[in-house]
This record gives C-alpha cells, sequence and structure tokens, in this order.
C-alpha cells in the first residue's frame, strides 16, 4: 500500500470518527433537553397539588431555575444540529414544545 493510499484510509477514518462524535454529541443534547423538559412537567404536576404557598413559592423558584437550564439546552442542541449542517429547527420545535417561562 503506498503512503499516498494510507494517507487517503487515515483521512476518511478520521472524517468518520468527527462525524460519529457529532451524532454522539447530539444525542446527548437532545437527551440532557428532554431531561430537562421531563423535571418541568413533575415540577409543574407538583405545583398544581401544592397545598400551601410556600410550597409553591419553592416549587415555583425550581421551575424558574429548571427552565433556565432547559433553555440552554434547547440553544445547545439548535448549536450541535447547525455543526453537522441541519439549519431548519421547526423538528425541534415539534418534538420539544417550549414550555410555559412561570407557572400561574
Amino acid at each position: 500500500m503506498s503512503s499516498r493510499e494510507r494517507a487517503t484510509q487515515t483521512h476518511a477514518r478520521i472524517t468518520r470518527e468527527i462525524v460519529q462524535e457529532k451524532a454522539v454529541t447530539l444525542g446527548r443534547a437532545g437527551e440532557r433537553l428532554e431531561a430537562a423538559l421531563a423535571t418541568l412537567a413533575a415540577l409543574a404536576v407538583a405545583h398544581a397539588r401544592a397545598r400551601d404557598d410556600a410550597e409553591r413559592a419553592q416549587l415555583a423558584a425550581e421551575y424558574e431555575h429548571t427552565w433556565r437550564l432547559a433553555d440552554t439546552a434547547r440553544q445547545t442542541l439548535v448549536i450541535q444540529r447547525e455543526a453537522v449542517g441541519l439549519r431548519h429547527h421547526r423538528d425541534v420545535e415539534a418534538q420539544f414544545p417550549r414550555p410555559a417561562r412561570r407557572l400561574t
């Protein structure tokens, strides 16, 4: 095998590894967003069932903090998608709808 063929194979292998790593990173970003949204949903249910104002206030504060984490996770997912060439993000909104900013 010539050095040119080895270089071509090495380049192809490295390119495959980069593509695989981008896919893994994209998957992790989606998982983080999904987990944050699940936590938000659980906090909203707990808030609705809370019996006193102090508990509701605590849950509302936790919700707002988690909402910020979810928003960061959404931005990370969008950035990761753009890194792999996906420029339209309608499917992100469809799969991971953005919850209310604050509980009522």
